[in-house]
C-alpha cells in the first residue's frame, strides 16, 4: 500500500450538468455512528480532505444498519466536524438524502409509506440542522417513492401498485428547496432508467430542477447499471455515483474463508450484523462470484480491493465512486488504488466471469 505522501492525487469532475466540482472518489459515511465512533469519524474526514477528497455523502437514515437509536447520527457527527473547523464547509461538496417510503423503519416519519412534499421540506430542514450548514449541495431521494424493484428485488410486481405522491409533486417540493437556497442541486438514488427519464421529462416540461446524478450500486458483483441505466446516463449527461464498489467487503477477500464469524474483529458488516447477512451482498451466489473475482485479482498481481476499485475508478460510466471505510488506513488503501490500470486481458476475464455468473448482488 502506498503511503499518503506518495499516493496519487484524486482528480475532480463536473457532476452532471451542475456547477459542482467533485472528487472522482467520494467519502461515504454510513458507518459513522455505528461501526465508527465520532472521534474516529472526524479523523477519517480530516484525512479525506487532506488527501484531495472534497465530496462527502450521507443520508438522514444513517448510520447503517438502520436503528431508531442511530437515526440521524451520521449527519450529526458530520455537523460537529464542520462546526469545529471554520472554513471547512466551503472546501467540500456535501450530499445527503431524504429517505423514501418506509421500509420497516417506523422511526422515520412514523413509518409513512408515501414521501409527501411536506416530508421532503421537513427532512431537508432537519438535515440542515444536524449538518450545521445553510445549504446542501446535492439533495437526493434515497429510493423511489413508488412501487419499484429495488434493493435486490429482481422483478417489478404490478399488483403492488397504489397511490404515491407523484414524481411531479416530488420535483416541485425539491424545486421549492432550491428556490429557497437550501439546496443547490438534486439527485436520485437506487433509481431505474424509467425513473430517471421521467424525472428529467417532467423537469423540462414544468421548468423544475434537473436531476444531476443517480447514486446506484456498481461493483463487480452488481453491474445492473450496465444494462440500460448507463445509456440513459450517457445520453442525458447525468452522473453515476457508484456505491458499494467493494460489495460490502466481499470484494476485499475478507470473506473468502468459510462463513461469517462475528468474533473475528477484522471482518466487517456482513459478519458483525445479522441483518446485513440477509441482504443481497451476502447471498451465497454473491460470495461465490466475489471469490472468483478475488482469485482473478491475485492471479494478475493485484489485491482484490485494488481490482474491484480500479474497475469502478476507470469506468466511463462512473462520475465518482463512493467508498466507505472504518479506519484511516482503509481510506489510504482505497485512495492508493486510484491510477491502477486493468489490462485488456484482465477486463476480458472479468467480463467472462460476469457472463457466467451475471449479477448475483443485483
Amino acid at each position: 500500500m502506498n503511503s499518503p505522501s506518495t499516493s496519487p492525487t484524486i482528480p475532480r469532475t463536473t457532476l452532471g450538468g451542475s456547477d459542482l466540482q467533485v472528487s472522482r472518489i467520494c467519502l461515504g459515511t454510513m458507518t459513522f455512528g455505528e461501526q465508527v465512533d465520532e472521534a474516529t469519524a472526524h479523523a477519517i474526514l480530516d484525512r479525506a480532505v487532506d488527501r484531495d477528497i472534497n465530496f462527502i455523502d450521507t443520508a438522514e437514515m444513517y448510520a447503517v444498519p438502520a436503528r431508531r437509536e442511530t437515526y440521524g447520527a451520521t449527519e450529526t457527527i458530520i455537523g460537529r466536524w464542520l462546526a469545529a473547523r471554520p472554513g471547512m464547509r466551503q472546501r467540500i461538496v456535501l450530499a445527503t438524502k431524504v429517505a423514501g417510503p418506509s421500509r420497516g423503519m417506523p422511526w422515520v416519519r412514523d413509518g409513512a409509506d408515501d414521501l409527501q412534499p411536506a416530508h421532503i421540506a421537513q427532512a431537508c430542514d432537519d438535515s440542515l440542522r444536524r449538518l450545521q450548514t445553510d445549504v446542501i449541495d446535492l439533495y437526493q431521494i434515497h429510493w423511489p417513492n413508488r412501487n419499484a424493484a429495488v434493493f435486490g428485488s429482481l422483478y417489478l410486481d404490478p399488483s403492488k401498485d397504489r397511490f404515491y405522491t407523484s414524481i411531479h409533486d416530488q420535483l416541485a417540493a425539491l424545486g421549492k428547496l432550491v428556490q429557497a437556497g437550501k439546496v443547490r442541486h438534486i439527485g436520485l438514488s437506487n433509481e431505474s432508467p424509467w425513473g430517471l427519464m421521467e424525472f428529467l421529462r417532467l423537469a423540462e416540461q414544468h421548468g423544475l430542477p434537473k436531476v444531476v446524478s443517480v447514486q446506484n450500486p456498481y461493483a463487480l458483483v452488481n453491474r445492473a447499471a450496465d444494462n440500460g441505466l448507463d445509456e440513459a446516463l450517457l445520453r442525458t449527461g447525468v452522473g453515476l455515483l457508484a456505491y458499494s464498489p467493494l460489495g460490502f467487503g466481499s470484494l476485499t477477500g475478507k470473506y473468502d474463508g468459510p462463513g461469517f464469524d462475528p468474533a473475528q474483529p477484522t471482518l466487517g458488516r456482513l459478519a458483525r450484523f445479522e441483518s446485513m447477512r440477509k441482504q443481497r451482498w451476502a447471498r451465497p451466489e454473491t460470495l461465490v462470484a466475489a471469490r472468483r473475482y478475488n482469485a482473478l485479482a491475485r492471479a494478475h498481481g493485484l489485491t482484490p480491493t485494488q481490482m474491484a476499485l480500479a474497475f469502478c475508478y476507470g469506468n466511463w460510466r462512473v462520475a465518482s465512486t463512493i467508498i466507505g471505510v472504518t479506519t484511516a488506513d482503509q481510506l489510504d488503501e482505497c485512495l492508493a488504488a486510484w491510477g491502477t490500470t486493468l489490462s485488456p486481458e484482465l477486463l476480458a476475464a472479468i467480463d467472462a466471469v460476469r457472463w457466467e455468473l451475471r449479477d448475483p448482488a443485483q
